[in-house]
C-alpha cells in the first residue's frame, strides 16, 4: 500500500507528463524525457600503453549465423535461433566481457568494449522476453513511468552494476563525444542503424562507424521527403545536442555523410519538418 509520502511525487510525476503530452504532444515529450548525458568518471579511466585486445570472435560467431540482412536494407535478427541454438554462446561470449578489466584497456579497445557490450545484452535481453512486438514491450527498468529495459541492471563489470542507459548515456556519449556512436548501438528496432554484422574492433573503428553513419543518413529511416518537407530519424531529435544542438547542426552532419545526390538535395534547407521512429521490433522471418 502506498503512504501519502510515496504517493505524492507519483502523483506530481504523473501529472507533469500529463500536461506535458497536451502541450507538447507526444514527440516533443519523448524528446523532452530523452535521457542526458552524464559522464561517469568512475570509467574515464584507461592505459594508454596497453597492447590488450579483447576476443570478440564469439560475437562475430552469432552475428554470422543469426543476422540476416534484408532486401529493405534492414538488418534483422533471428531470436528464434539464437534461442534454439546460441545462447550457450551468447552466455560465454558475455562472461567473457564482464571479467574483463576494462579499466586496463588502451581508449580505442574501451569503445570496442562498450560497443560490443551493449548490442549483445540488448540482443540477450530480447532473446530472453521473446517472442515480443516491440523492446519496449519489455518492461523491466525500476520506476512508475519507465519504459522498456534500458533501466535495468543487466551485467557487472569490474564489480560495477550497469544499465544499457548507464553504457550509452554515461559512458559512450560523454566520455567521447563522437555522435557515430549512435550508428553503432542496436536497440532492436527497425528504425534503429542495423547491428553491424561484425564485432567493432579498436582497429576498424572509424571505418566502421563511418559506414554505419554513411548507410544510416542515406536510408530511409535516416531521411526522407514529403515534397520539399524533410523527415528525419528520431535520433537527431532526441539526441540533437551530440549533433550540433539544432538544426543547423543536423543538417550539416546529414550532408557530410550523404551521397552526392542527397547532399544535393539538402542544399538550401534551413529547418527539419517532421521526425519519426519505428519501434517494432527487428525480428528475422
Amino acid at each position: 500500500m502506498l503512504s501519502r509520502r510515496n504517493y505524492r511525487p507519483m502523483v506530481w510525476r504523473f501529472m507533469l507528463a500529463l500536461s506535458c503530452t497536451l502541450l507538447l504532444g507526444v514527440s516533443s515529450l519523448e524528446t523532452l524525457f530523452a535521457p542526458k548525458k552524464d559522464p561517469w568518471p568512475r570509467w574515464e579511466k584507461h592505459d594508454p600503453a596497453s597492447g590488450f585486445r579483447v576476443d570478440h570472435s564469439g560475437w562475430d560467431e552469432l552475428l554470422k549465423q543469426h543476422l540476416r540482412l534484408g532486401k529493405d536494407g534492414i538488418s534483422r535478427f533471428d531470436y528464434t535461433g539464437l534461442n534454439l541454438k546460441g545462447r550457450d554462446k551468447l552466455d560465454a561470449y558475455l562472461d567473457l566481457l564482464s571479467k574483463t578489466r576494462v579499466s586496463a584497456l588502451d581508449r580505442a579497445e574501451q569503445l570496442a568494449y562498450w560497443i560490443n557490450l551493449y548490442n549483445v545484452l540488448t540482443v540477450r535481453t530480447v532473446a530472453e522476453a521473446y517472442p515480443v512486438t516491440s523492446i519496449r514491450d519489455i518492461d523491466i527498468s525500476p520506476g512508475l513511468f519507465a519504459d522498456g529495459p534500458w533501466g535495468k541492471t543487466l551485467i557487472e563489470v569490474e564489480e560495477q552494476p550497469l544499465t544499457l542507459n548507464d553504457i550509452e548515456h554515461r559512458i559512450l556519449r560523454p566520455l567521447w563525444e563522437d555522435p557515430r556512436v549512435h550508428y553503432a548501438l542496436n536497440c532492436a528496432s527497425l528504425g534503429c542503424p542495423n547491428l553491424a554484422e561484425r564485432a567493432y574492433r579498436a582497429a576498424a573503428m572509424d571505418e566502421m562507424l563511418d559506414t554505419g553513419a554513411r548507410d544510416y543518413v542515406n536510408s530511409t529511416r535516416g531521411i526522407w521527403w514529403e515534397g520539399n518537407r524533410l523527415g528525419v530519424s528520431s535520433i537527431y531529435v532526441w539526441f540533437k545536442v551530440d549533433f550540433g544542438g539544432n538544426d543547423a547542426g543536423i543538417l550539416e552532419h546529414l550532408s557530410r555523410y550523404a551521397d552526392p545526390d542527397l547532399a544535393g538535395r539538402l542544399e538550401g534547407v534551413k529547418r527539419i519538418d517532421d521526425h519519426g521512429y519505428d519501434w517494432k521490433l527487428n525480428d528475422a522471418p
